[in-house]
């Protein structure tokens, strides 16, 4: 599916997570965000407060980033096209119980989180 494919009443529900790149934060790339998804985006100085590097504590960064990257990554020198669809696969393949169980698995992450004093703590999971 492709964002063209998406529902205007499932578009006009999500939510815009906004990397902390530098360029992300132009006034330019702000204003983009603020016209195609009004108080629905979070980053710097978005609507949406998103912490400041807090990649232990954010299901994309801890699960589904790496989890899409496993399925894709042997399409890096297919077509865009192909990698496009690969990677819309991919999503398609997380099921709602892959979902709940990272989710759940915040509440670990947060105590282990104030235990270390913000200081990383990802290899105390294992």
């Amino acid at each position: 599916m492709t964002s063209l494919n998406i529902p205007l009443l499932l578009r006009m529900q999500m939510i815009f997570q906004q990397d902390g790149a530098p360029a992300h934060f132009s006034r330019q790339a702000r204003e983009i965000l603020n016209a195609r998804f009004p108080d629905r985006w979070m980053g710097r100085d978005g609507p949406i407060a998103w912490p400041a590097r807090s990649p232990d504590l954010n299901v994309l960064d801890y699960f589904v980033w790496g989890y899409i990257k496993n399925l894709v990554e042997h399409w890096r020198d297919g077509t865009e096209h192909e990698v496009r669809e690969a990677i819309i696969a991919a999503f398609n393949t997380i099921t709602p119980d892959m979902a709940q169980r990272a989710t759940r698995n915040i509440v670990r992450r947060a105590e282990l989180c104030i235990e270390q004093r913000g200081r990383h703590f990802e290899q105390l999971l294992h």
